[in-house]
């Protein structure tokens, strides 16, 4: 070996060995914290230590020269670090034909990092389907508090966690749910885990003055505008809240005259001149054709074409949703009391007179936020700033939207990526729902984590509820704050037994930026995997696919990566049966190619 590739050796193990002093000082500082820790994390919190010291440094420059000399670059190594560290070292040693001072010992080698990941995962989540390591957690709807069919074949489908959320629906809904999963589960002999998502003190938009009592109805026609097919009607007593878009509301009494082939003529809301048909008449219901696009309103009054004294009254209509469409540069007032959002008002000129307003669903923000602070509408579809303030109120100018405006909608997120909110713990809401939880489910998921003080009130909770080590924790990760946080909410995690991360990326990538959000993934995922700690891959994973039944190229290949986590969410949706068909097989086809993040070289497919 020349003396210029020694030399070079020699930098890079007075690097390396200046990295493990720097783990042996800061660790022994650390291990004075490990008494509060639970004992099967205790390995996992002195690694990550060792992890968060091991990442101060920028290895970037020696990892190239590593990778040039065929030795470890770290690139794999977040489970076991010291471990990596000590076996790089004694391979630099032996290139230069000497034998190493004392480096110490690891503590915990490499094959007992990934068994520890291993353990706590098969703890958390259950175990793993066969042919697939990572886990599949299923978002269950309503429906599948009445629909055991269903249920039961998302379970055969290889569903092995089901997803509660309690933002929606009541107990009576959840418990029946659970019923459904349980009994699935027990027919096929899976064990398939519970876990409930708290709501959090989600920031959201208020309610908007209501539309118009109108329900429109149109037939299909082809590219030239010839009809294909009428508009179909179906008459009903009342209006239910799942009722079809073609119902229209009209009275027993009125359709109890109806006959087959009458025609019933209106005037509507424009003040066209239109009629319907009488197709069919059911038990429950008649059926009505269209032939041209109508606008019917409650209250409306349909005569009978042969006897101008029988006629129908449509019933109770529900409200159009309102919007309010924003445009860039246009300015939106957002106020404290909870008033009716409505829209803009313009005079003849197209000039604003009023800008539109709405409400927000916390009025305690107003206590934090500041000028020239961003705003984020919708998962950051519409983007704002703050350009004045008042005790009530404060008015955004809107600095991103769709060229033809954004619709923005009651019940919608606000998201504050430049200010600190002071939001933390659990609301009212999720102490009651958390008492549920306890009783009936497997997993919590705890929602919009701040800090290690958020994690040490939910186990407060726990306790009081008596559910320590009996209700595991997921942690979702889904605010700036919580991320720049993250080692030490996990440290604070840690002094239970069964706990976990989910990477809500929808609402990270909002509060960090879409730029940013790629490797703040990494990131997390590192910092878990050096503690131990499983991670569930979230947020519109193929949810084109699941709500339209089409996957995109590029939710396949976001599919495709999810096999760096431990576990992947699925959104509802009508196609979610196909949906959990097609993620088995792409992460079990995954499984022969990767393992967590180390690719794996089995024999190439290819021909030869």
């Amino acid at each position: 070996m020349t003396k210029t590739n020694i030399k070079k050796i020699d930098l890079i193990i007075t690097q390396l060995i200046s990295i493990l002093e720097a783990m042996e000082s800061e660790g022994a500082n650390f291990e004075n914290n490990l008494g509060a820790i639970h004992p099967d994390y205790q390995k996992s919190a002195r690694n990550l230590a060792h992890y968060q010291t091991f990442r101060k440094y920028d290895l970037r420059s020696t990892q190239k020269k590593l990778r040039n000399l065929g030795i470890t670059r770290f690139g794999n190594a977040e489970a076991h670090i010291k471990a990596s560290l000590l076996k790089a070292l004694k391979l630099l040693y032996s290139l230069k034909q000497e034998e190493p001072n004392a480096l110490g010992k690891a503590g915990l080698s490499m094959k007992n990092g990934k068994r520890l990941l291993n353990k706590h995962t098969k703890e958390l989540l259950g175990y793993r389907s066969k042919g697939r390591r990572v886990r599949i957690m299923v978002t269950l709807p309503t429906q599948a508090a009445f629909d055991y069919e269903m249920v039961y074949n998302m379970v055969k489908q290889g569903m092995n966690c089901a997803r509660i959320n309690c933002a929606h629906d009541d107990t009576y809904i959840w418990e029946n749910i659970i019923k459904n999963v349980r009994k699935a589960s027990k027919q096929q002999a899976k064990k398939v885990k519970i876990a409930m998502d708290l709501a959090g003190p989600k920031i959201r938009t208020g309610a908007i003055v209501p539309g118009p009592q109108v329900r429109k109805f149109s037939p299909e026609r082809d590219d030239i505008g010839n009809i294909i097919n009428p508009a179909k009607i179906v008459l009903v007593d009342i209006l239910e809240e799942d009722s079809e878009k073609d119902c229209l509301p009209i009275s027993k009494s009125g359709r109890s005259n109806l006959k087959v082939g009458e025609h019933y003529n209106f005037t509507d809301t424009r003040d066209k001149s239109r009629s319907i048909k009488i197709i069919e008449l059911l038990e429950d219901c008649a059926i009505a054709h269209c032939y041209e696009t109508s606008y019917l309103a409650s209250g409306m009054v349909l005569t009978a074409s042969n006897n101008e004294e029988k006629s129908l009254i449509v019933g109770e209509l529900p409200a159009i949703e309102q919007a309010l469409v924003l445009k860039e540069n246009d300015t939106l007032i957002i106020t404290k009391e909870p008033h009716l959002g409505s829209p803009a008002t313009y005079d003849e000129d197209g000039n604003t007179i009023e800008p539109a307003r709405i409400s927000c669903q916390l009025p305690k923000l107003f206590s934090y936020i500041k000028k020239d602070d961003r705003i984020l509408f919708d998962d950051g579809k519409i983007e704002g700033i703050i350009t004045s303030l008042e005790a009530d109120l404060f008015k955004v100018r809107i600095t991103r939207s769709k060229p033809q405006g954004s619709k923005l909608k009651a019940e919608k997120g606000m998201n504050f990526p430049d200010t600190q909110l002071g939001i933390h713990g659990l609301t009212e809401k999720d102490k009651i729902d958390l008492e549920f939880v306890a009783q009936h489910a497997d997993i919590v998921n705890f929602s919009f984590v701040n800090s290690p003080e958020d994690v040490e009130e939910l186990l407060d909770e726990l306790k009081r509820l008596n559910a320590i080590n009996k209700l595991s924790i997921i942690l979702k990760i889904e605010t700036r704050t919580a991320f720049y946080n993250l080692p030490n909410i996990l440290l604070s995690a840690m002094k239970v037994k069964h706990i976990g991360v989910m990477i809500a990326r929808g609402d990270l990538a909002v509060e960090t930026g879409w730029n940013s959000i790629g490797k703040i993934q990494e990131e997390i995922l590192s910092i878990c995997a050096a503690a131990h700690i499983p991670v569930v891959w979230a947020t519109q994973v193929l949810e084109n696919f699941a709500k339209k039944g089409i996957p995109s190229r590029s939710e396949i290949t976001d599919a495709t990566n999810s096999i760096k986590a431990e576990c992947v969410m699925l959104n509802k949706g009508p196609y979610i049966l196909e949906v959990l068909n097609l993620l088995n097989v792409i992460l079990s086809d995954m499984e022969s190619l990767h393992e967590k993040n180390e690719n794996m070289l089995p024999k190439l497919q290819t021909s030869n």
